[in-house]
C-alpha cells in the first residue's frame, strides 16, 4: 500500500496547491540539465514512457519526446486520432491497458476536465498532466516561468498580465497558481464573455491599458473556431480590441517582455513583427520547455 502512495506522489497533475520549494526544485533541475553538455544521457535508460496524447498537440508532445529521448528513456507515442479510443475504448482503459504492458510513467493530455484526477487515483504509475481540458497546463506554466527567472533574476515581485480567452484557458490557470505561489502579482484582461469569475478573486481584470504596463505580457492563443459560436465577431476585430499590435507593443515599457504559449494566430493575438522582436521570448520559451520537462519526468521516475 506504501509503494502504492509512494509512486502516486509523484503525479504532475497541477501547480494549485504546489509550495514554492517545489517549484522551485523544478526550476533548479531544468537549469541543471539546460546546461548539461552532453545530449542524450543514460539517467533514464531501460525506463518506458508512454505520451498518451487524447488530444492533439504536436508541439507539446514532440517537447516531451525529446526531453524523454534526452533522458535516455524508450518512448511510445499514443495518439487518439489513430487509435481504438475511437472505438469506444474508454482513456481509463486505454491507460489501465499501457500500465499492464509496464510502463513506468505516463504523459497524458485530454480534453475532459476532471478525468485526469479520477485517473490518478487508479492509475500506480506517475501521471503527468500535459494538459487537461480548461484545468490546467502545469508544464507550460512551469517552463514561463523558468523563462522569467532566467530573465529577470527572479520571479517574485514581477507583475504578469494573461491577456485573452481566461475562460478557456489551462495556461492562464497553471500560470496564475504557480507564479501566486512564487511571490509574483498576475492581472487578467479579457473580453467579457471569456472571463473566469471564479478566478477574480486571485487576480484582478483590468483594461488593456492597464495590462500593457507590466513586466511580463503574456498573451493567449485564441480558437478562431470560436467566432462560430459567436464568442468573437471576427479575427480582426479581436485583434483591434485585445491583440498586441506594433502601436501597443510602443507603449510597452523598456523592460517588459512579450510571452505566448503558441502556436501563435500571427496578426490576431500578436502581431507578425513582434513574434521575434528583441522582446518576445516565444520561441526562448519553446527551447525552455525540454529542459523543465526533462525535470519533471527525472521527478515522477526518481
Amino acid at each position: 500500500m506504501t509503494m502504492v502512495r509512494m509512486k502516486t506522489e509523484k503525479h504532475l497533475l497541477g501547480l494549485k496547491g504546489m509550495g514554492q520549494e517545489e517549484i522551485r526544485s523544478i526550476l533548479d533541475r531544468a537549469a541543471y540539465w539546460e546546461q548539461y553538455s552532453i545530449k542524450v544521457t543514460n539517467q533514464l535508460q531501460g525506463r518506458f514512457v508512454a505520451n498518451m496524447f487524447f488530444e492533439n498537440s504536436t508541439r507539446t508532445r514532440f517537447s516531451f519526446e525529446v526531453a524523454e529521448k534526452r533522458l535516455g528513456a524508450e518512448v511510445l507515442n499514443f495518439s487518439a486520432a489513430v487509435s481504438s479510443v475511437q472505438k469506444g475504448e474508454s482513456i481509463y482503459d486505454t491507460v489501465k491497458t499501457l500500465e499492464s504492458m509496464g510502463i513506468d510513467a505516463g504523459v497524458i493530455r485530454l480534453k475532459p476536465t476532471g478525468v485526469l484526477q479520477e485517473l490518478a487515483e487508479k492509475i500506480n504509475i506517475p501521471l503527468i498532466n500535459a494538459g487537461d481540458g480548461n484545468n490546467e497546463h502545469p508544464t507550460q506554466a512551469l517552463l514561463d516561468m523558468y523563462t522569467m527567472q532566467a530573465h529577470f533574476g527572479e520571479i517574485k515581485g514581477l507583475t504578469v498580465s494573461i491577456i485573452g480567452d481566461i475562460m478557456h484557458s489551462r495556461v492562464a490557470r497553471s500560470n496564475l497558481w504557480g507564479l501566486t505561489a512564487m511571490g509574483a502579482k498576475v492581472k487578467f484582461c479579457a473580453p467579457d464573455n471569456m472571463r473566469a469569475a471564479e478566478l477574480g478573486e486571485y487576480a484582478p481584470y483590468v483594461s488593456m491599458e492597464e495590462a500593457l504596463q507590466s513586466d511580463v505580457v503574456m498573451m493567449l492563443r485564441v480558437q478562431l473556431e470560436r467566432h462560430e459560436n459567436g464568442m468573437i465577431k471576427s479575427a480582426e476585430e479581436y485583434r483591434e480590441q485585445y491583440g498586441l499590435t506594433v502601436e501597443r507593443a510602443a507603449k510597452l515599457q523598456p523592460h517588459t517582455i512579450i510571452m505566448h504559449p503558441a502556436p501563435i494566430n500571427r496578426d490576431v493575438e500578436l502581431d507578425d513583427a513582434l513574434v521575434e522582436c528583441d522582446k518576445s521570448k516565444v520561441f526562448t520559451q519553446i527551447a525552455n520547455g525540454v529542459p523543465i520537462r526533462m525535470a519533471v519526468i527525472e521527478r515522477a521516475l526518481s
